[in-house]
């Protein structure tokens, strides 16, 4: 048998143009020309442009030509912060960016000093070489150095020695490419157990002596890498533009701007002779500025990623102030630092080490700080009603994950770079406790521990900041209450038939 539900008054016939669905349930979201109940150009329960609850120029809850189409007026996420929040963080920032723009002119340099070379190391003068000729004779009859030093050929003093007597050398014929002596070419003889070994054709590196004998004056001493080293940062750049598109372009120009800042400021301040500290601090806070606004956009969230990455820094100082001057750290102990010594004696070692431990935490201290304050942010917006405590719990999830991997490679970075002198360690079969103490090797582990226990703390930092910032975001506390205030969708449709 079957029943039809009775209505209170006999439902309108449909107009034309107007859609009728038999057995389905017509909803406000849906195209087409009918009751507009929700989102469309009839009074709904959205917003629009006619009054009442619709989004419609015409009667809305009656069979009258609605347009139903849903319409939305946002075009990306509002505004993070309120403007008492960014007028809270400009107050703080602008100063502090005053200061540093201060610090760069009165500590500005003006050029590195200039000295008399020493010919020494790295203080040399050099030309550019190309090997023309290469030829194979025998090295006793180019040996200069007599009769061999010792028959003990276990050693590697007598090893080399034997194989100077009775092994093949090569005598390569090298012309100088430029400066004064440009054409000039003269003669080197490799030895077969040379490390480095020329070949014809090749692009080399001549140091220039002018006090030494002529046929002395020059002498090779490294390859010309120019084309693959450029070739290598062009592969780099174009990947970065390519994956990064806009961003990436910005992160290049940031990083052509890093290394000015380093070469023209920081490097000739400390030549100078000004405090290597205090070069350092303003020197990489003019870095953090640029870096971060340039490539992450002048806002609130690029504002407290910055704060962030500054506290962190003034701890890195502290804590490697206190243990380098504890540890009684002089930072002279190779052969560079050696002649930095002795060309400036003025420089403070201990305080050009304690620099390059701020610069080289800058870096990465800025992935973590950014990575953190965009965590957090991203949180908000999924979840606008979401209190601080819960964004900063949630975001110190995310930051553990992120430090375990960061202080790791840390270390593997300082472990790799000295990977040779903790060879050497090894062959002299010292203990664990020689090495660590030992100054050559204390340096980079106080280095890498400082930089760890600030990057550790930013996340903690950051985070916190970030969460108490958009937490009491006023904007973003009146658009949390308008979406947990809006109405749900309403449900229209004509009584159903059912069958029994």
């Amino acid at each position: 048998m079957t029943t039809t539900e009775q209505f209170p008054h006999p439902p309108p016939e449909p107009r034309r143009g107007q859609d009728v669905r038999h057995g389905q349930e017509a909803t406000a979201t849906e195209h087409g020309h009918g009751p507009a109940t929700g989102g469309g150009h009839g009074p709904g329960s959205s917003t629009g442009h006619s009054p009442g609850n619709g989004t419609g120029h015409g009667p809305g809850s009656g069979g009258g030509h609605g347009h139903s189409h849903s319409h939305s007026h946002s075009h990306g996420p509002a505004a993070p912060v309120s403007k008492h929040l960014r007028k809270v963080i400009a107050a703080i920032l602008i100063p502090f960016a005053a200061l540093v723009a201060a610090g760069l002119a009165v500590l500005w340099p003006g050029g590195a000093p200039s000295h008399e070379r020493t010919g020494v190391g790295f203080d040399r003068q050099t030309q550019q070489a190309t090997v023309v000729e290469v030829l194979q004779v025998s090295c006793q009859s180019v040996n200069v150095s007599g009769d061999t030093p010792t028959g003990d050929t276990s050693t590697a003093e007598g090893s080399s020695a034997q194989q100077q007597q009775s092994g093949n050398c090569k005598k390569a014929t090298i012309r100088v490419d430029g400066g004064k002596d440009k054409g000039r070419t003269f003669t080197e003889i490799v030895q077969p157990d040379q490390s480095r070994q020329l070949h014809q054709g090749e692009k080399v590196v001549v140091a220039y002596e002018p006090s030494a004998p002529k046929d002395l004056q020059y002498s090779v001493t490294d390859v010309n890498r120019r084309f693959p080293m450029a070739l290598l940062a062009g592969l780099f750049a174009l990947a970065v533009v390519v994956v990064g598109r806009m961003r990436g372009v910005m992160a290049l120009v940031a990083l052509a701007i890093s290394f000015l800042v380093l070469n023209l400021f920081v490097l000739p301040a400390i030549l100078q002779g000004s405090n290597p500290l205090v070069v350092a601090v303003v020197g990489a806070s003019a870095i953090m500025l640029i870096a971060l606004y340039m490539c992450h956009g002048l806002s609130a969230r690029t504002s407290v990623a910055v704060l962030g990455t500054l506290i962190s820094l003034m701890l890195i100082g502290f804590l490697g102030s206190l243990f380098i001057g504890w540890a009684a750290l002089t930072g002279n102990t190779d052969d560079s630092t050696g002649l930095i010594h002795g060309l400036y004696p003025s420089i403070d070692m201990s305080g050009l080490l304690l620099a390059g431990v701020i610069i080289g935490s800058l870096g990465v201290l800025d992935d973590v700080t950014v990575t953190q304050t965009s965590a957090v942010w991203e949180l908000h917006e999924a979840n606008p009603a979401m209190g601080w405590r819960g964004l900063y719990r949630a975001g110190i999830r995310i930051g553990r994950d992120h430090i375990a991997s960061v202080v790791n490679t840390l270390v593997l970075a300082y472990a790799g770079a000295a990977l040779p002198l903790l060879l050497l360690f090894s062959i002299a079969q010292s203990s664990v406790t020689t090495v660590a103490t030992s100054e050559l090797v204390a340096e980079e582990i106080v280095r890498t521990l400082v930089g760890s226990i600030g990057l550790v703390a930013s996340v903690p930092v950051t985070t916190a900041l970030a969460a108490l910032v958009v937490s009491a975001d006023r904007t973003g506390r009146t658009q949390a209450a308008a979406q947990a205030t809006l109405p749900a969708p309403a449900r229209g449709g004509r009584g159903r038939r059912r069958r029994r």
